[in-house]
């Protein structure tokens, strides 16, 4: 029924500074990413003037939510999250897949599952991380206090998982910080619906601002204003290097050094050893490379595989491969639905560089996906990610763990590169992949809080010399 309602529907979606719908006449348009016919929502951007009146209404409110205890914030994610797997769930999920390309299964692991879980998680590890205090003795009593960072933090989400920007915004606000935050413009209806929520789930109106904007003018606005303490990134490499470059030129202006927190991409690939059950390797290789049309994070983009083992490998690839079905994201048995974003089919049609990819014809046999051609890339592109070892004996595991110790953030065995789980593997990639921070797990939150140690003496200092001077 959810699908049915957004079918030809398009939502109007403004900025929301302060608490009030803000509607701009530079407009843009989401639309559906395998039916381009389809808009579904037309959202507002937002000028350098507003996204400047977004960072002052923000810091009106930081001090009255800082001050608020953890305990009061946690409930307000825990509220959202209850909405979120009970009478907002199909609604969010409706968005996400129609907006989003996701099938339901999904829409489901992503919308619902995980961003659930982040905001119960970090509720829990928030409320356990306000119980964790010093050692206090006899003549003095010690305490932490876990305030939120002295200024604004910018949230720049992505466009294939509603939970990270979920995530991205809700972690920085449980801890006690102000947000504005630049939601992807290929998923604008599913991050609104999320941001709507927490709303309604008691978020005050000014703690998050919704600044939809052209990526480069809110990047210069934000790293521009002497109150920026905080970027929260999910993106391309490219684009973290060059806010991380304009906050070190503007190092100068800033009242504290701002926390940068940043996952970018990855060539993340299965190493497959000579004793791999070959079964094991395809299932996870095919869930891995094409679940979500290959565009999760750490979806698996090579494949290395022992020359006694290739061939078995290769053809039940392309056996298996064929029964994949590609449909209408509204089908329950479609894995796969075909996708593009408007503005990468024009940047093909305009590209100048060219690398052509060989594509089965047979994988390709639908209308909604075009067939082989000449696509945009960089010459190589090498960040590592995930470097899953596939069926590992564990005679050689850890081996391997030694060599690749540096090479991933997250490592798997027997596994494939996909289906981190928070709570269970906090997700983040190393190098150029990221900062690694870690989001779901329990020292996340700590990127976004400014502890203070707070000593109380009881007994007064009864001379200034020490006893051995006396």
């Amino acid at each position: 029924q959810a699908l049915a309602d957004l079918k030809g529907k398009t939502e109007d979606i403004p900025c929301v500074i302060g608490g009030e719908e803000v509607w701009t006449p530079t407009v843009r348009y989401q639309l559906s990413p395998f039916n381009h016919a389809h808009k579904v929502a037309k959202f507002c951007y937002a000028s350098k003037e507003l996204i400047n009146k977004a960072i002052n209404a923000a810091l009106a409110a930081r001090k009255e939510w800082d001050l608020k205890p953890v305990q009061d914030r946690a409930q307000i994610f825990l509220k959202a999250a209850d909405m979120l797997s009970g009478p907002r769930r199909a609604e969010v999920l409706a968005k996400t897949m129609i907006g989003q390309g996701k099938t339901v299964i999904q829409a489901e692991i992503d919308a619902a599952a995980e961003l659930i879980d982040f905001f119960r998680f970090n509720a829990k590890y928030a409320l356990e991380l306000e119980q964790s205090q010093p050692l206090s003795v006899d003549v003095s009593t010690n305490s932490m206090v876990y305030r939120g960072l002295e200024g604004f933090v910018a949230a720049v989400s992505p466009f294939n998982f509603t939970a990270i920007g979920g995530n991205l915004v809700g972690a920085p606000a449980l801890m006690g910080n102000v947000v504005l935050w630049k939601p992807s413009d290929t998923a604008l209806l599913a991050s609104y619906a999320v941001y709507r929520i927490l709303l309604e789930a008691g978020l005050p109106p000014n703690v998050v601002q919704f600044v939809p904007a052209d990526g480069p003018v809110f990047g210069d606005t934000v790293t521009g204003s002497e109150h920026f303490c905080g970027l929260n990134f999910t993106g391309s490499v490219p684009t973290f290097k060059r806010l991380w470059k304009q906050v070190s030129e503007n190092l100068d202006r800033y009242r504290n050094f701002p926390r940068l927190a940043g996952e970018c991409g990855g060539k993340n690939f299965h190493v497959v050893h000579s004793s791999a059950d070959v079964g094991s390797v395809v299932n996870g290789t095919l869930r891995s490379a094409f679940e979500y049309g290959g565009q999760k994070c750490s979806a698996c983009s090579r494949l290395y595989a022992p020359d006694s083992l290739w061939p078995q490998i290769k053809a039940k690839l392309l056996e298996e491969h064929g029964k994949i079905k590609v449909g209408d994201v509204s089908g329950a048995a479609a894995e796969l639905k075909g996708f593009a974003a408007q503005r990468v089919v024009d940047g093909i049609r305009h590209c100048g560089n060219w690398l052509l990819i060989p594509i089965e014809p047979s994988f390709l046999s639908t209308g909604s996906l075009s067939p082989p051609q000449p696509l945009c890339a960089p010459p190589f592109s090498f960040f590592f990610f995930f470097l899953p070892c596939v069926s590992l004996p564990r005679s050689i595991i850890q081996e391997s763990r030694s060599i690749l110790r540096n090479a991933a953030g997250n490592f798997y065995i027997n596994d494939k590169s996909t289906g981190a789980v928070v709570a269970q593997q906090p997700f983040g990639g190393s190098r150029i992949s990221g900062t690694n921070d870690k989001p779901g797990g329990p020292h996340y939150i700590l990127r976004w809080t400014s502890p203070q140690a707070i000593k109380e003496t009881h007994v007064p200092l009864g001379d200034w010399r020490y006893s051995y001077m006396q």
